[in-house]
């Protein structure tokens, strides 16, 4: 069965076909950063104007690839959570699509695309693992019992930690996007004499907060006179080692509170390398193993989309031919996919 998966829920359009027989994968993937750069940050009607132009010409760019469009058995596409208007060009496109070719369509999770994304690597994890969904918009600890069964453990009660990264990367003067820019500062030095709170790592619970960091990283930055290079890398090196630290702290209570021994990283964030070197230290002396996608599938794309929809369809899942997106939707409301 071959898979059209569609992505358009921020600033990236991802197109993809995946073949849930042979599991080869044709894909394209367009980052809007440029238009947004001179904004500092993403706005919402340009991204969905940008979605609009660029949708069917990667759409034909990957079905050209795979033998034409008449070969999808199926269209998939991210329903949710996102920006409203970016997400209805995807769910558009698919319902027209489908509606067109009388072929089956299904909205899917964009959160539950990213939990599957290191699925599609030659080492895959097993059922259940912990997963950590780090990404701009989300910070989360998730139980992954099976396909659609998920209990979240803990969230970010403000920030996620890509947010958090880009303000304190344009809080350094860093150009947009930040996260990377104010990791690859970080990773320029070895230590810093700076030292960064972890927060709400000394009492219960599995929440994460990373307001207060960002402000911390302010109120640092505001106690120089003049700030140099070097300056900004001993506090980018301070804030990402706290971040980094945190993760790994929450990472490891939640392997002891749920018995697993697989944690998972994703989302846009996983791509971290001190973020991967950190808790593939942690899972290795914990005696566990622990699973990330590759690069290409850290960030928003159609692959994860076109996986999980096929997954899903193989299990008898389509949608009604209703038209609708899902700005806001929890994990937790998802079905269970019986094996």
């Amino acid at each position: 069965m071959k898979i059209l998966g569609l992505e358009s829920s921020c600033d990236e359009t991802g197109v993809a076909v995946f073949d849930t027989e042979t599991g080869q994968m044709s894909q394209r993937l367009y980052s809007q950063i440029e238009q947004h750069r001179e904004y500092g940050g993403v706005v919402p009607e340009l991204a969905s104007r940008d979605h609009v132009v660029k949708m069917a010409p990667l759409v034909r760019e990957v079905t050209d690839e795979i033998g034409g469009l008449k070969l999808i058995d199926g269209i998939a596409y991210t329903r949710g959570p996102g920006l409203v208007g970016a997400l209805m060009v995807a769910a558009s496109y698919a319902r027209g699509l489908g509606w067109a070719m009388q072929k089956p369509v299904l909205g899917i999770h964009h959160m539950e695309g990213h939990l599957l994304a290191p699925m599609l690597s030659n080492q895959k994890p097993e059922l259940p693992f912990v997963a950590l969904l780090v990404s701009g918009g989300h910070t989360m600890l998730v139980d992954v019992r099976s396909l659609g069964d998920y209990r979240i453990l803990g969230e970010s009660l403000d920030d996620a930690v890509g947010e958090a990264f880009d303000k304190t990367a344009k809080l350094l003067g860093l150009p947009y996007p930040g996260g990377p820019e104010l990791a690859q500062l970080a990773d320029s030095i070895e230590q810093s004499k700076l030292v960064f709170p972890r927060p709400m790592v000394n009492r219960p619970g599995l929440d994460f907060s990373f307001s207060g960091l960002k402000t911390f990283a302010l109120n640092t930055v505001e106690k120089y006179t003049t700030i140099n290079d070097s300056d900004k890398a001993e506090i980018a090196h301070a804030f990402q080692h706290a971040v980094v630290d945190t993760l790994r702290i929450k990472c490891k209570r939640a392997l002891q509170q749920t018995g697993y021994k697989s944690l998972v990283i994703a989302g846009g964030v996983g791509a971290n390398l001190q973020l991967r070197k950190v808790l593939s230290q942690m899972v290795k002396e914990s005696h566990g193993q622990i699973y990330f996608p590759a690069i290409e599938y850290c960030t928003d794309n159609g692959a994860m989309i076109a996986y999980a929809g096929g997954l899903r369809m193989a299990a008898g899942q389509v949608d009604e031919g209703v038209f609708d997106v899902l700005p806001r939707w929890s994990l937790e409301d998802l079905s269970r996919v019986s094996p």
